[in-house]
């Protein structure tokens, strides 16, 4: 299976998409496919714990389960990684830097995810955004600004900046980028639970006006959101950003964020997701895959009803390590 290198400007990346025919596939839910494989998330590290335990899992099973799929993106297994997550399980920094590094490493032709403070705190503050009056801006950049620039030296494709739930957290890492000179192009995507807002309640057209305004944001979109709510997310994006907007829900089941579990049976099927699909290429999406609870046979749907996209140009391609 190919995959595909991500270009480095919002021009470029709309040319990678026309080559692409208009779409390119993303992955699936990392963290579901993990424990499928007898991986043991119960951890504050999550999915990153496997870097630690099991690398092989993501590499020779999850990561070439989607590409076969038919994913033109991989993510990394860095979402819940952070270096204070790692210094609290006893890794020095530098052992901690490495394991950020390692998360590309697995994954060569990837976007190493970056989730937001709230999952650091492991407690489910990222489907809320409730960070509690005294944080700021200044303090959510210092947390994350090692961490991005350990990913981008890592020389991924793309650094996805995802899940980001909140106003505040979304301009630190827009000044982040611009602060750091990261060379390297972003995306940043939010999370909705009533189909208007984000999580946290502030204004999606807000927060999607910052990623615009941010020169090395080269997409914007929605992830970890039910599919019900993805059109009209889709339709207020348009309204602020000319950028390409990327697309990838989760399940729609319901996080209980008490119990640290996703409620089964709250979700749609891999039917019902892909039926959307088109439908939101139509309206503006052009990246779309899954996110939570979502599995490389929602993505294989996806491809597949995708599947009129014209072959990228010969000298686009480029192998996967597997």
């Amino acid at each position: 299976m190919e995959t595909f290198n991500i270009p480095a400007t919002p021009l470029l990346m709309k040319e990678f998409l026309r080559q692409m025919g208009g779409t390119a596939v993303i992955d699936g839910g990392l963290a579901t496919e993990l424990e499928l494989h007898g991986a043991d998330l119960n951890d504050p590290l999550w999915s990153a714990k496997c870097l630690l335990t099991s690398p092989h899992l993501i590499r020779s099973q999850v990561h070439l389960d989607y590409l076969e799929a038919g994913a033109d993106i991989i993510i990394t297994a860095s979402y819940q990684a952070t270096i204070q997550g790692f210094e609290a399980k006893g890794f020095s920094r530098e052992q901690s830097e490495n394991l950020l590094k390692k998360s590309v490493d697995i994954a060569l032709e990837a976007r190493p995810s970056v989730g937001s403070y709230g999952a650091y705190l492991a407690d489910g503050s990222e489907y809320s955004g409730c960070y509690g009056e005294a944080m700021t801006v200044n303090a959510l950049k210092e947390f994350h600004r090692r961490r991005v620039q350990v990913l981008a030296e890592a020389g991924p494709d793309i650094i996805a900046f995802e899940t980001v739930p909140n106003k505040i957290e979304a301009q630190a890492f827009a000044e982040l980028l611009d602060e750091e000179h990261i060379k390297i192009p972003a995306w940043l995507t939010f999370n909705s639970k009533d189909g208007v807002n984000v999580v946290s309640g502030d204004s999606l057209l807000q927060c999607a006006s910052i990623a615009e305004s941010c020169k090395q944001v080269v997409a914007v979109g929605i992830n970890c959101t039910p599919p019900r709510f993805i059109h009209d997310l889709i339709l207020a994006i348009k309204k602020v950003t000319t950028k390409p907007i990327v697309i990838y829900p989760n399940s729609g089941e319901r996080y209980d964020a008490d119990r640290k579990e996703w409620v089964e049976n709250t979700g749609v099927s891999d039917e019902d997701f892909v039926s959307y699909v088109n439908k939101w290429c139509e309206i503006g999406a052009s990246l779309v895959g899954g996110c939570c609870r979502t599995t490389p046979n929602t993505i294989k749907a996806i491809y597949r009803a995708l599947s009129d996209r014209s072959p990228a140009a010969p000298g686009q391609k480029s192998k996967t390590a597997t």
